[in-house]
């Protein structure tokens, strides 16, 4: 019967991929997300990773999830609510039942739903009975025991049967929404290339999913989301992690500089250090330090050696590495300090996102030390965010500070790869070799970046100063009116910048009362809230800051064009806390969000509704 099922077309769709931590969640997305970018979809992510460590198996604590958002058109966001939940165990469907659109499908694995299972996921009865279920269609498999089934003859043991349920599960998706198997079979023959025996079971049990799905009369319908007509290119599924690696190595090849990472690995930001560690082909050189101290020390090290040098970090890390930012202020080198953000304080929710750094990142050290702040906005752009890291950071010879965050390093979207000579050159501040009379602190008058000479070369011998320095020289200076000299000096420096950033661009609707202002990873869903609100016919525009300190030079003028400014950010307002430094004279409303988790377009929609109603 359902070989005979109607085929409907629809413009988009999200699926949440959830189960415990052991039940390949996030493989089985990224699977289907790949997929779909290959068939042409725009597509966007939010893999949700339990906060606890080793949480009991089969209680919410350790519930994984994987979202996939994609579609015929632009896709900004991994979607509010999702249309299909698919849940492994009784876990999942307690922790993103919440989640579900009223008229969604629930695909559920019924060998995993007995008793014991419904209890440690903390329901005391039935969970289809006690949940709201009416209108979602409910489509109860037995994903383990026919796994179990298909995998009987191969040769494997029962765990690693077991193990191989996620693929039966993204098989009955793929035939739900038409998608090839195509790419995760040529996964498993990359991944599993020593183990042969893997790749056959991955493989026939993929399958069995896909046909158990075309042959149970369960779905009524299969459902068609047609390619998304987007510029014509070479593109590749990214995350931001990834595409803050490639941007970081894209500019020191650039530069023609070596690119130096030393970080101590720390969720989420981990990912950034493996990336570099395997290009050793483009003699990137990685360390992994014994703590965050170190990394940052190493790396400043390599910075005074002539190296493009890079430390990675999150929200605990960055107030370790504070101190030696601050020597990285003192000293004039260029480093670019990666801040991938994330729930706190400390430890907190360390899987979690969160826009909490931002006042640490500006204001977290001892002393007048400023430095350049940066947030990149999307997965994809975190590629051209930290190429500008590092060209700020090598011309204007400053540490940059450039905020991620967890939403954004894993969350994913389609790329297209760019060519390297779009982009700007980074122009080394290298003093050449017997320059004469040349002082280590003398200055460009128009950036007043002093240049950069190598240890060792022969004439520019040369101190960098320590507790303070000397003016021009960089002897040691007790001397207070130099003190003055250079804390201004340090500032004015970091202002300079702001002649090397683009203007801020209006989003939206010029004659609109109420400006929406955001910053960051926000970016998605507050566009996406945007264009709905938009199209009610109510007029808004929006502004997305992704250059922080400085501020873009247009900053007033555009704040000056609006008679109301609602601040949305995923903290409790610290960024409308310093427009509020920057321009007191306008008033800032703010929507903040602090649970871990990104915006909703949904909430962002009615609160841009309710502040252009007030």
């Amino acid at each position: 019967m359902s070989k005979q099922a109607k085929v409907i077309e629809i413009e988009e769709v999200a699926i949440r991929f959830s189960g415990d931590s052991g039940d390949g969640m996030q493989l089985t997305g990224t699977l289907f997300s790949d997929t779909s970018a290959i068939y042409g979809n725009d597509v966007s992510t939010f893999p949700d990773y339990p906060a606890e460590i080793r949480a009991p198996q089969g209680t919410v604590g350790g519930v994984s999830g994987f979202q996939v958002h994609f579609g015929h058109t632009r896709i900004n966001t991994p979607g509010d609510y999702c249309d299909v939940l698919v849940a492994m165990n009784p876990a999942a469907l307690k922790a993103n039942f919440r989640w579900v659109k009223p008229d969604g499908i629930i695909i559920f694995d019924a060998d995993q739903f007995d008793e014991k299972n419904i209890e440690k996921a903390g329901y005391n009865g039935d969970p289809f009975e006690i949940e709201d279920v009416s209108g979602i269609q409910v489509i109860s498999a037995p994903i383990s025991t026919l796994t179990k089934e298909s995998l009987k003859d191969v040769g494997l043991d029962p765990k690693s049967i077991l193990r191989c349920k996620n693929m039966f599960a993204l098989g009955i998706v793929s035939w739900l929404f038409d998608r090839s198997l195509e790419h995760a079979i040529k996964f498993f023959n990359t991944k599993f290339a020593k183990k042969p025996l893997l790749v056959t079971a991955n493989t026939k049990v993929l399958y069995d999913g896909y046909y158990y799905a075309e042959t149970i009369e369960a779905f009524g319908s299969t459902y068609k989301v047609k390619p998304a007509d987007i510029e014509k290119g070479i593109y590749r599924n990214i995350n931001g992690n990834s595409a803050l690696a490639w941007g970081l190595m894209a500019a020191a090849e650039k530069a023609g500089l070596q690119l130096f990472c030393g970080s101590y690995p720390i969720t989420p930001a981990t990912a950034i250090l493996e990336e570099l560690a395997v290009r050793k082909d483009l003699k990137v050189k990685t360390y992994q330090a014994e703590d965050e101290i170190a990394g940052i020390c190493t790396a400043i090290g390599a910075s005074f050696a002539g190296s493009l040098a890079v430390t990675t970090t999150s929200g605990p890390g960055l107030a370790l590495k504070g101190e030696a930012i601050g020597l990285a202020v003192m000293t004039e080198l260029p480093l670019v300090i990666v801040d991938v953000q994330r729930g706190g304080p400390s430890t907190g929710l360390p899987t979690k996102t969160e826009q909490s750094d931002l006042m640490q990142a500006l204001f977290g050290r001892n002393g007048e030390s400023p430095v350049v702040v940066i947030a990149t906005s999307t997965p994809s752009n975190c590629f051209d965010y930290a190429y500008m890291a590092c060209k700020i950071a090598v011309e204007h010879m400053t540490p940059v500070i450039l905020l991620s965050d967890g939403f954004l390093a894993n969350g994913t979207e389609p790329w297209k790869i760019p060519d390297l000579n779009d982009y700007p050159d980074i122009k080394v501040p290298r003093v050449a070799a017997d320059t004469p009379n040349w002082q280590s602190y003398a200055r460009d008058p128009e950036t007043l970046a002093r240049t950069w000479a190598i240890p060792g070369t022969h004439g520019l011998e040369h101190r960098l100063g320590s507790l303070e320095k000397m003016n021009l020289t960089g002897d040691v200076s007790y001397v207070p009116e130099n003190h003055e000299l250079m804390t201004q000096l340090r500032d004015q420096k970091v202002q300079k910048v702001a002649k090397d950033i683009p203007p801020l661009e209006i989003i939206g609707d010029e004659d609109a009362d109420l400006l929406v202002i955001g910053w960051g990873g926000t970016y998605g869903h507050l566009v996406s809230a945007l264009t709905e609100v938009r199209r009610e016919g109510k007029k808004v525009a929006l502004v997305q800051f992704n250059y922080i300190n400085p501020l873009p030079l247009n900053t007033k003028e555009v704040l000056s064009k609006f008679k109301k400014h609602l601040v949305c950010e995923i903290n409790l307002g610290q960024f409308a806390n310093y427009l509020r430094m920057q321009f007191p004279e306008y008033q800032y409303r703010k929507f903040n969000k602090v649970m871990g988790l990104p915006f909703t377009v949904k909430d962002l929609k009615e609160v841009i509704i309710k502040n252009l109603e007030d």
